[in-house]
């Protein structure tokens, strides 16, 4: 007698989960093709064969404040998603990332004796631990993409697996510049720089302004600069396309529907938004610098919460400044120029001003510094290759094998 189709609910609100949950369907799909997945998910995960009940990208918010604008329309296919799962009765529930919504809807799953599962623990060891007593209401288990996360599932006795993260195995530890150019058609000769303001509409129209004139003080120096802006849909092409229409630059820069990675791994350099992307940077072994402006309230709470002393990944992994990073008033044109055209020029001696980097100081640039940023940058790279997805299916299964 065959076994029933298995079923699951997953459930993910931006690109960059999309994209993680995608990887993990199809980990579980090759092992059990006839498995059944509903929820909600983007193009990638769609493509894996999941059944989408409502538009990822109506679930794409950030920042306190902009969540609450769309607050109404969030609660309203939260409660719709609710009935969903009661109507489909789901093995095991997934939750990807974007725990403010994910979170209560897998309480929800929880006390109707569904499997709940969180992937992608939320940052409980940067700001408000006590968090975790939710995680552990809503949750049976959490899968962590970083090591230092463990301790703090072990100080809560909740299960946690650390499985690495995906894009740590599938970016090669040595990227080839000149096959990424080949890739995109540009010449391996004229310098390149990567301009990466965001996924969001909301992210580029606060900091592509910031990049762009950032761009206009580099070409001072570096008149054969060239950029170039990867965009995530047609959306944000379109976007990006009117913003830079009136820069007097504008023929040096190109936007691209190509992926980010390629445009990182192809420039020489990488102006970023802060968020997945430096991570992403740091897998291409790609020198950065990493900016962020959020709404004054979000910004206001945020630094009497957050906890580490760097917001970007790399720098949080390694525990030190590996790259800058600057926040709201910081983000200045000026200054991220000199820092980028210190190591465009990969001067030796140090940068004409010091770059504040939360609390720590980044004042030069020099042969010594980016050979040390490229060996840590290997170093944590090794460290995040686990197999992720492999390992991310591995607990599904033991937990669909729990539920029958």
């Amino acid at each position: 007698m065959s076994r029933p189709s298995r079923k699951i609910v997953l459930v993910c609100a931006e690109p960059s989960g999309d994209m993680l949950a995608s990887r993990l369907l199809e980990q579980i799909k090759q092992q059990d093709p006839n498995i059944q997945i509903c929820g909600i998910g983007g193009p990638l995960c769609q493509a894996q064969g999941l059944q989408s009940w409502f538009n990822m990208d109506e679930l794409s918010v950030m920042g306190l404040v902009e969540v609450i604008k769309h607050l109404p329309r969030l609660l309203s296919i939260r409660k719709e998603l609710k009935q969903k799962i009661l109507d489909f009765a789901p093995d095991l529930y997934i939750g990807v990332d974007a725990p403010d919504f994910n979170l209560p809807v897998a309480k929800f799953a929880k006390s109707n004796q569904i499997q709940t599962l969180h992937y992608v623990s939320p940052t409980i060891w940067a700001w408000r631990e006590k968090r975790i007593h939710k995680i552990i209401a809503s949750t049976h288990h959490v899968l962590g993409l970083f090591p230092f996360e463990a301790a703090v599932y072990q100080k809560y006795q909740h299960p946690y697996t650390f499985v690495g993260h995906p894009m740590a195995d599938e970016i090669a530890l040595s990227p080839s510049q000149v096959q990424a150019r080949e890739a995109l058609g540009l010449s391996t000769k004229e310098p390149l720089l990567a301009l990466l303001p965001g996924s969001r509409k909301g992210e580029i129209e606060s900091m592509l302004p910031s990049f762009l004139a950032t761009f206009t003080e580099l070409k001072k120096q570096h008149p054969n600069l060239h950029a170039l802006i990867p965009a995530v849909n047609d959306a944000r092409y379109a976007q990006i396309q009117k913003m830079i229409a009136g820069e007097s630059y504008r023929d040096n820069i190109n936007i691209t529907r190509e992926d980010a990675r390629t445009v990182m791994i192809a420039s020489d350099f990488v102006l970023l938004t802060s968020g997945t992307a430096t991570l992403e940077a740091m897998l291409c072994k790609r020198p950065m610098l990493s900016a962020y402006k959020m709404s004054g309230l979000t910004y206001w709470m945020m630094r009497r919460l957050y906890k580490p002393k760097y917001f970007s990944l790399p720098n949080i992994l390694a525990e030190e400044a590996l790259f800058p990073e600057l926040l709201q008033d910081d983000v200045e044109p000026q200054r991220m120029a000199r820092y980028i055209d210190a190591v465009l020029s990969q001067k030796h001696a140090p940068v004409d001003q010091t770059i504040q980097v939360k609390g720590s100081t980044m004042t030069e640039v020099s042969e010594q510094t980016l050979h040390h940023q490229q060996q840590a940058f290997l170093e944590l790279h090794r460290c995040l290759q686990q197999n992720a997805s492999h390992q991310a299916a591995k607990v599904v299964f033991q937990m669909l094998d729990r539920s029958c």
